[in-house]
């Protein structure tokens, strides 16, 4: 008997073509945004940003943000969303291992590296809800009423890439089989540092903050906003086209083309962003600093001359009205007398310079700054009393005799809460004792004896101190005149403190 054997047929291979393997790419894409935006990390770093934008926006900047430093503002908070993306991210990828199926995955029609460019996806929609964040934060800044100046794309998309980047690592790391602690490491070893570094070489890292506290024209920040979102983007890239070529897409030529080009690009925004600043940016710095006039639009008001920089044009209009309340209450020939309130601003040396601006010496010419509401109002007050009373800035700064009573009183008696702004404008936030007084330009020095009645002075009905103001102006407003006999004119006691200079 013959045994007759034939060979089974052999199996069809199982191929995939390209519009299947999109479709099964998106779908795992789908589940695993689905379930990288639903670990607790990720919606707690999430709420904390929201919150956070929630609880500071309505009252940042006293409600007069300028753009150019609200868009800066946005980058910080996306911190804590990238360290939760990219924990979350890399133990998303190393699931497989730690639950034993591999082995099984790997026989799959899709192979590891379309699964890690699914990973890479979930990350991108990570990076997506962060970008909304940030516009409704920004957009929320710039619909205030205060709101001066221009924002940067660069700067407002360093956020979103920071967690894009962030995420990326952490789909990289994970394939890397790189452990928790490593990844933890990493991650504030590059994105902690950006706090506190100087030079050139602080670009290279992901947020690059600014120690200063002074606002400037937006055409002045000289930050290299665009080259280092490219930077960003193009580091991002890298490490998206390294994890796919770890995860055995190294045979596809598109994935190596795509890698040197990624290089070329992080390269390109590394170099251009760790140039110095333009001699154009230096010129302007020195334009507005030394000759802020040339760089003005002026308009009158009531007899009052505002010259601000193009950008602040519509807070003249806040300006006016303190001017026209602290002239209200003067006396002689203060409330008609011209005056030019004069925008300056110190910028020769960048955002991380605080140098003061020297006092006006220029008769009737009263300094504002580029930032406005909270502390800055009464300040600007007490500058506006002074030059009134002294006749300019340099003056009012160096007065150590009974007129100081009149210049803080005059500044303070019109604003809702004198004794709380007194406390505001003093620089150890007290209503008792010899102080220094808070100022755009040379602060104003009060001893003992005016704190004392200056403040009798806001507590009594403000017509009635106002009435005598106006009667005694002459001898209120005389060099050399005593704390003693201001207080007299004014109806008060002789105060019981020491009226010595500081």
């Amino acid at each position: 008997m013959t045994a007759v054997t034939a060979g089974a047929p052999a199996a069809p291979a199982v191929t995939a073509g390209p519009r299947t393997s999109r479709a099964a790419v998106s779908a795992l894409a789908r589940f695993e945004t689905r379930r990288l935006l639903l670990r607790p990390p990720v919606l707690i770093a999430f709420a904390v940003h929201i919150g956070w934008i929630v609880w500071r926006t309505p009252s940042s900047w006293d409600g007069f943000p300028a753009l150019q430093d609200a868009d800066r503002a946005t980058q910080n908070v996306p911190l804590v969303v990238g360290l939760a993306v990219l924990l979350c991210a890399g133990r998303a990828v190393r699931r497989s291992r730690r639950h034993g199926t591999e082995e099984y995955l790997d026989v799959l029609v899709m192979p590891s590296w379309r699964r890690t460019v699914a990973h890479l996806l979930s990350v991108a929609a990570a990076a997506l809800l962060t970008t909304v964040c940030v516009a409704v934060q920004f957009t929320w800044e710039a619909l205030k009423p205060g709101a001066v100046g221009h924002g940067s794309p660069g700067e407002l998309l360093v956020g979103p890439l920071v967690v894009l980047l962030s995420g990326v690592l952490g789909v990289l790391l994970g394939r890397l089989a790189v452990p928790l602690s490593v990844a933890l490491f990493l991650f504030f070893l590059l994105f902690t540092s950006s706090f506190g570094t100087e030079g050139k070489a602080r670009w290279l890292l992901p947020v690059v903050g600014e120690t200063g506290h002074h606002t400037l024209p937006s055409e002045l920040l000289g930050r290299p906003a665009a080259w280092h979102a490219l930077y960003l983007a193009g580091l991002a890239l890298c490490a998206a086209l390294l994890a796919v070529l770890v995860s055995g897409g190294a045979r596809l030529r598109t994935v190596r083309a795509g890698l040197a080009a990624a290089v070329a690009l992080t390269l390109v925004g590394a170099v251009a962003q760790s140039g110095d600043v333009p001699p154009g940016t230096e010129e302007a710095r020195t334009r507005h600093s030394v000759t802020p006039e040339k760089e003005h639009r002026c308009t009158e008001r009531n007899g009052t001359t505002y010259c601000a920089f193009p950008e602040w044009g519509p807070r003249t209009a806040d300006w006016a009205e303190v001017v026209e309340d602290v002239r209200s209450l003067a006396g002689g020939t203060a409330p008609d007398r011209p005056l030019t309130v004069r925008q300056r601003v110190e910028a020769r040396y960048g955002l991380s310079g605080d140098a003061a601006i020297p006092a006006a010496a220029r008769p009737d010419e009263v300094t504002v700054g580029t930032a406005w509401g909270g502390n800055r109002v009464p300040e600007f007050a007490v500058a506006v009393a002074g030059v009134l009373v002294t006749g300019d800035e340099e003056t009012a700064g160096a007065l150590c005799d009974g007129r100081t009573v009149t210049v803080v009183w005059l500044a303070l008696a019109g604003r809702p809460d004198p004794v709380s702004d007194l406390r505001r404008v003093r620089l150890d936030d007290s209503t008792s004792g010899s102080a220094v007084v808070i100022s755009q330009t040379e602060p104003l020095h009060m001893t003992a004896a005016h704190t004392e009645v200056v403040r009798e002075l806001l507590e009594r009905p403000r017509d009635e101190v106002a009435a005598k103001v106006k009667d005694h102006w002459a001898e209120l407003t005389a060099p050399k005149v005593t704390t003693d006999r201001a207080a007299e004119l004014l109806g008060l006691d002789a105060p019981e403190e020491a009226d010595e200079c500081l």
